[in-house]
C-alpha cells in the first residue's frame, strides 16, 4: 500500500482531500496537504476522497479519484451507465440545485478573474429537464473488432465509447444510438466512403433526423435512405458531404435522402424550420426561457432599430421583428436559408444582411439595441470594434462559455460598455456549461 503525503504531494502520492468547490472545466477543487490547488474529477463540493496524484505541476496538481470516504450530501447517483467513461456529462453525480448554484458561480468568477469586472450574477435559471432535454446529439464512428460502432469521445481521449442509448434525449427515443448505429453497420458492407460524425435531432413533437457526415465519395444513397428511416423512423435522412481535418471541416453540400431535408422545432408561438448543418440550441425547453429573457429585456429598452448579429435560423429574430425594426446578420448560407423561410412562415419581416458580423455590422447603421450570440470563441477584436461604431446605448451578448464572455466584457468596458445584468440560463444540465446572458450599458 502506497504512504499518504503529507508534506510535499507529488506524482503517484495518494492524498485525503475535502473537495471545496467545483470548477469550470467538471473537476471538484480541493487543497493538497502541502497547500497546492488539486482538481480531482468525478467529485462534489462536501465529498472527503482518496485521489491519486497524477500530474505534478508547481501551482496545482491533477489527481485521480480513487475512494469517497464521506460522499457530499449533493452527491447522487449518475442516471446514465456511461458515466466516467463518456466525456459527455461531466456533473451527472452532483445533484441539480447543486449543479445551477455552481454555475452562477463560475459566472461571478469568470468576470471578475478574467474580465475584472464586478458583476452580482442573478441566480440560474434551471432548465425545465434535468434530464432527456437534448434534441441533438453528434455521436462518432468506432470499432468493435471490424464492426461498426457509434458512441462519444471517451473522457480525456480521442477513444469512442460506444453507447447503444443516451438519457440525455428524450426518452422515447433514447435508444436511437443504438439502431443508427446498426443500420450503418449494415450500409458500411456497401461502401467505401467512412462515416465521419453521426448528428441525431429529436424534436419536441418526436420528429426525428438523421444527418450522416462523409467525406466526398461514392455512397449508397437510397440503401442507405431506407435502412437508416426503417431502424429509427426518422422523418429525414440525410447526408453532409464535408473536406478538411475534424478541428475545421468544410460543408460541401447537403444530400436529400429521404423526407423534407430539414427538421423542425417549436420555441414558443414560433415553429422553426432547421436545416442538417444549421445552429439550433441542444435544449428546446431551455431556449424557449433563454428566447423569453431576451424578448423581455428588449421589449424593457422600447428600442426602435435592434441588430441581431450571429441570427442563425432566428431564435431571436422572430420575436424581435414583433417589436421592433430588426437587422438580422448571418454568414450561414443554410441559417439564412432557414432565416428566411422562418420569417415567411412567421409572416414576420427583417432585414437580411449576409456576412460576417465584423464586417455586416458596418451595413446595418446606427442601432438602439445589438444582440450578439458568437460562437463559443466569442467576439474578435474587429466584432468588437464594430459592435461599438453601431453606437448602441445597449448591448445584449448572449455567450455560451464564461471565459471568453468575461475577456470580452473587458474589452467592451475599455469601449465605453458596463456590466447592467448577468443572468446564466442552464441549456446543459450534467456538465459543467452554462448560457449567460450579459447586458452591457454605456
Amino acid at each position: 500500500m502506497r504512504t499518504r503525503y503529507h508534506g510535499p504531494t507529488t506524482r503517484g502520492a495518494h492524498v485525503r482531500v475535502a473537495i471545496q468547490r467545483l470548477a469550470y472545466g467538471g473537476d471538484g477543487v480541493a487543497t493538497a496537504p502541502d497547500g497546492r490547488t488539486v482538481f480531482v474529477p468525478g467529485t462534489c463540493p462536501g465529498d472527503v476522497v482518496e485521489a491519486e496524484v497524477a500530474e505534478d505541476h508547481p501551482t496545482y496538481l491533477k489527481a485521480r479519484l480513487l475512494e469517497v470516504v464521506e460522499p457530499s450530501q449533493d452527491r447522487v447517483v449518475p442516471a446514465c451507465p456511461y458515466f466516467g467513461a463518456c466525456g459527455g456529462c461531466q456533473w451527472q453525480h452532483v445533484s441539480y440545485p447543486a449543479q445551477i448554484a455552481w454555475k452562477r458561480q463560475a459566472v461571478e468568477d469568470a468576470f471578475a478573474r478574467i474580465g475584472r469586472v464586478r458583476v452580482t450574477v442573478e441566480p440560474t435559471v434551471p432548465s425545465p429537464r434535468e434530464i432527456g432535454y437534448r434534441n441533438k446529439v453528434e455521436l462518432l464512428p468506432g470499432r468493435a473488432g471490424s464492426a461498426l460502432t457509434l458512441g462519444f469521445a471517451r473522457t480525456g481521449t480521442s477513444e469512442v465509447v460506444p453507447v447503444k442509448a443516451c438519457p440525455l434525449l428524450p426518452e422515447a427515443r433514447s435508444a436511437l444510438p443504438g439502431a443508427a448505429a446498426g443500420a450503418l453497420r449494415f450500409i458500411a458492407g456497401r461502401t467505401e466512403t467512412p462515416v465521419l460524425r453521426v448528428a441525431l435531432r429529436v424534436a419536441s413533437n418526436g420528429e426525428t433526423e438523421v444527418d450522416v457526415w462523409t467525406p466526398p465519395g461514392p455512397f449508397p444513397r437510397a440503401l442507405a435512405a431506407k435502412a437508416l428511416t426503417d431502424a429509427t423512423r426518422a422523418r429525414t435522412i440525410t447526408r453532409t458531404i464535408v473536406r478538411g481535418p475534424a478541428s475545421a471541416r468544410v460543408v460541401r453540400k447537403v444530400e436529400v435522402l429521404s423526407g423534407p431535408g430539414f427538421w423542425t422545432e417549436t420555441l414558443g408561438s414560433d415553429r422553426y424550420v432547421v436545416s442538417a448543418p444549421s445552429f439550433f440550441q441542444v435544449n428546446s425547453g431551455a431556449a424557449e426561457r433563454l428566447r423569453a429573457l431576451v424578448a423581455d429585456i428588449v421589449r424593457q429598452s422600447a428600442p426602435a432599430h435592434v441588430v441581431d448579429a450571429y441570427a442563425g435560423v432566428g431564435t431571436f429574430t422572430l420575436p424581435l421583428a414583433r417589436v421592433a425594426s430588426t437587422t438580422a446578420i448571418e454568414s450561414s448560407s443554410y441559417a439564412l436559408q432557414d432565416l428566411r423561410r422562418n420569417l415567411e412562415r412567421a409572416r414576420l419581416t427583417a432585414d437580411i444582411v449576409p456576412g460576417d458580423a465584423a464586417h455586416a455590422l458596418a451595413e446595418a447603421g446606427d442601432a438602439d439595441l445589438v444582440i450578439i450570440d458568437p460562437p463559443r470563441a466569442g467576439l474578435s477584436p474587429e466584432a468588437i470594434d464594430a459592435v461599438v461604431r453601431t453606437r448602441a446605448p445597449r448591448v445584449v451578448y448572449v455567450s455560451c462559455d464564461p471565459a471568453t464572455l468575461a475577456r470580452d466584457a473587458a474589452r467592451l468596458a475599455d469601449a465605453g460598455y458596463a456590466v447592467e445584468r448577468a443572468v446564466p440560463v442552464d441549456l446543459f444540465p450534467q456538465t459543467y456549461h452554462v448560457e449567460t446572458v450579459a447586458v452591457f450599458g454605456r
